[in-house]
């Protein structure tokens, strides 16, 4: 990506997500307006699905989660910009935050200050955002007014926080050097993933590309954790048992900016179940399933501290035959 094409792609997710952190669907619409294609297609978390065009995405998803959350904004924790297969990319990630106030997706309103996790990753064709692949926390906005959509996580159940060094709004151009070291560590890292020997996780030789008190943030039915032993204690085991013929990596992005990476697939891992439950929920053996998932990491030296992890968790559980949403009424 040039320099020219790096400071315009800021200047327009910077205009883009201000309208949304101005609050009010008014400004929403307007910011799509302006900075989106109109055909754009957008990929949504489970139930929304992908929709065509962005009137159809307005329809869907922004109109009903103003009419929920009519105070709603947007705080942005991460964004950074970057190229992948000769596509211009803006990823972001951090919280809508807004007042319960009506249903949403069968929940009832709280009434309360509610923290709706998220990641997006944009795609640009010039000055407009030709794709965007949106998840969504559903599991912890639910929690958030007392009801477990799925048995609680085995890590611990927080507001995820930005970066610890407070530097991932990236509004200015990052050296090379350090968006090369970034890129080749993530690569070598997934390289690593790759090599699972479904006998042991050390198989992965993940301590090579993660420092001993990384910080993981999952999403909820998984759980934050201090630590790689956390991370494979909570998460990266109980997966494993559940899918062990994973195959990952199959992403739409994967760039850096700086010590910032992101990544994500739609889907981006293919896998069959084993018969093994996932977060403590019987599946059936032998379903071809596959997982949305969107990655966000920060590189400290020669190694990654920190990861912010989404996974569509009700499309997952959907394809093995569960509606997490059933049963709950409006």
């Amino acid at each position: 990506m040039s320099e020219h094409n790096l400071t315009r792609l800021r200047r327009c997710g910077a205009d883009y997500v201000a309208a949304q952190q101005q609050g009010g669907l008014r400004a929403v619409e307007a910011a799509i307006k302006t900075h989106v294609d109109p055909r754009a297609h957008w990929f949504l978390p489970h139930p929304f699905q992908e929709q065509a065009d962005a009137s159809a995405a307005l329809e869907t998803f922004w109109q009903p989660l103003f009419t929920t959350f009519p105070d709603l904004k947007r705080r942005d924790d991460i964004r950074i910009a970057g190229s992948f297969e000769g596509s211009d990319w803006l990823a972001c990630t951090g919280h809508f935050v807004g007042t319960f106030r009506a249903p949403w997706l069968s929940l009832p309103p709280t009434n309360q200050l509610t923290f709706i996790r998220f990641a997006e990753l944009m795609a640009f064709e010039g000055d407009k955002i030709a794709r965007t692949y949106l998840l969504l926390d559903l599991i912890g906005t639910a929690r958030q007014g007392g009801i477990d959509l799925i048995p609680k996580s085995r890590g611990a159940e927080i507001i995820a926080p930005g970066p610890a060094d407070q530097d991932g709004l990236r509004s200015n151009d990052s050296p090379g050097a350090q968006t090369q070291q970034s890129i080749t560590l993530i690569n070598a890292m997934i390289a690593g993933l790759m090599s699972y020997d479904r006998i042991s996780l050390e198989s992965m030789h993940q301590t090579d590309f993660w420092h001993s008190d990384m910080l993981w943030y999952g999403p909820s039915g998984i759980g934050a954790t201090h630590g790689l032993d956390g991370f494979e204690r909570y998460h990266q085991k109980p997966f494993l048992d559940f899918v062990p013929d994973r195959i990952g990596g199959d992403h739409v992005t994967r760039f850096a900016d700086g010590p910032f990476v992101a990544s994500g697939g739609w889907p981006s891992i293919r896998a069959t179940t084993s018969g093994a439950p996932w977060i403590d929920t019987p599946v059936p053996a032998g379903l071809p399933v596959t997982m949305r998932v969107i990655d966000f990491w920060r590189r400290s030296g020669d190694r990654f501290a920190e990861n912010w992890v989404f996974i569509d968790i009700p499309n997952l559980f959907h394809q093995c035959g569960i509606d997490v949403f059933e049963g709950l009424g409006t």
